[in-house]
Parts: C-alpha cells; sequence; structure tokens
C-alpha cells in the first residue's frame, strides 16, 4: 500500500511565468497557469518545482521528461508523450489525461487523484509509492509495471491490461470493474471484494451456486 506518499516540495512564493522554451529546456521554481501549450517536442525537459494550474498540453512530445516536486492541478495531459521520464514527488490533481503515454517510465512518491485517465499507457514501467485515487483508468495498459507499494483507490479500472505484471500485495477491493486482462499468476496475494472473486471463479469455468 502507497500510504506514505511523500509530497512535492513547493515554496510558497513562487512567481508566475509564461512557458517559453530557451536552449536549456530547464524549467524551475515557479507557476505556469491558465495556458496551453501546444505542438511541442522536446527530449528530457526538466521541470524542477512547478505547479502548473489549468494548463492544456495539446500535441505535447516531452519524451525522457523530468519531473521533481510538481502539481498538476486541473489541466489536461490527453495524449500527451511523457514516455521514458523520471517522475518523482509528483501529484496530478483533477487531470484530464485520456491517452497520456507514461510507459517506460519510472515513478516514485506520485499520487493521481481524480483524474481521468481511460487509456492511458504505463506498459513497461516502475512505479514505486504511488497511489490511484478517485480516477477513471478504464482500459488502461499496465503491461508488464513493476509495482511496488502501489495503491488503487475508489477507482475504476474496466478493461484495464495487467498481463505480466504481478499484483501480489495490492488492494483492488475499492475498485470497480466487470473485466480485466489478467492471468490468475498475477493475480496471486490481491486483495478483492467477496464480489470480485465471484467473477473471477466464474472467468475459471467455475458455477457458483446461490
Amino acid at each position: 500500500m502507497a500510504k506514505s506518499v511523500q509530497q512535492p516540495k513547493i515554496p510558497s512564493d513562487l512567481p508566475v511565468k509564461r512557458f517559453e522554451v530557451e536552449d536549456e529546456p530547464i524549467f524551475d521554481r515557479c507557476i505556469i497557469s491558465d495556458c496551453s501549450i501546444t505542438e511541442e517536442e522536446i527530449d528530457r525537459v526538466t521541470f524542477d518545482q512547478v505547479v502548473f494550474k489549468n494548463v492544456t498540453f495539446e500535441n505535447v512530445i516531452f519524451r525522457k521528461i523530468e519531473l521533481t516536486d510538481v502539481i498538476f492541478e486541473d489541466c489536461d495531459l490527453s495524449n500527451a508523450d511523457f514516455s521514458g521520464g523520471i517522475i518523482h514527488r509528483v501529484e496530478f490533481k483533477g487531470s484530464k489525461m485520456l491517452g497520456i503515454n507514461l510507459s517506460e517510465t519510472t515513478l516514485g512518491n506520485v499520487l493521481f487523484d481524480k483524474c481521468h485517465g481511460n487509456l492511458s499507457s504505463f506498459g513497461f514501467s516502475k512505479l514505486k509509492q504511488v497511489k490511484f485515487e478517485n480516477c477513471s483508468l478504464n482500459n488502461g495498459d499496465f503491461y508488464e509495471c513493476a509495482f511496488q507499494k502501489v495503491e488503487f483507490k475508489d477507482s475504476e479500472i474496466n478493461g484495464a491490461n495487467f498481463s505480466n505484471a504481478p499484483l501480489k500485495g495490492m488492494d483492488l477491493s475499492s475498485c470497480r470493474f466487470d473485466e480485466l486482462m489478467v492471468t490468475f499468476a498475477e493475480l496471486e496475494g490481491c486483495e478483492v471484494s467477496p464480489d470480485q472473486a465471484i467473477g473471477f471463479a466464474r472467468l475459471l469455468g467455475l458455477v457458483i451456486k446461490e
């Protein structure tokens, strides 16, 4: 369980700045708000102690992004490509993340709170101390993820792909789903509700007598 997710370390007096790409793609100690970041493709861009508020990312490709002590609040990150990134002490709050690409990413101490992340891709990522709370992650892809102290709480995960991603020690009992892409070997040690257990038993071909 990810009960001790560390919060971003954000100073209280951050100045508001515009998103302007300079020679060194490094943004630190600032607030970027009420704007759109459009048609940007930058490898290895760094954000350190940055707060994004009400920012729309449109056709943005930030592969191998580095995010440290960052908050995304009420942002639209749909279809953004952050693959191969390093994300540490970051919060995504009330944000739209439909189809976001976070594959092959290392996430540590990350909170996703009230986010719409259907069709999001986390394939081949490493997640440690990560919490999804009140999120929609239907048809999300967690193929071959490595989970360590990861929590899914009160979230929708219908149709999510957990193939080759062991769920031992994870509690899915508060989540809502009709089906998952997962093998029974990966479910070993996973905590589920009685109704969920019946659903998995039916997938095994067992006949449940009422």
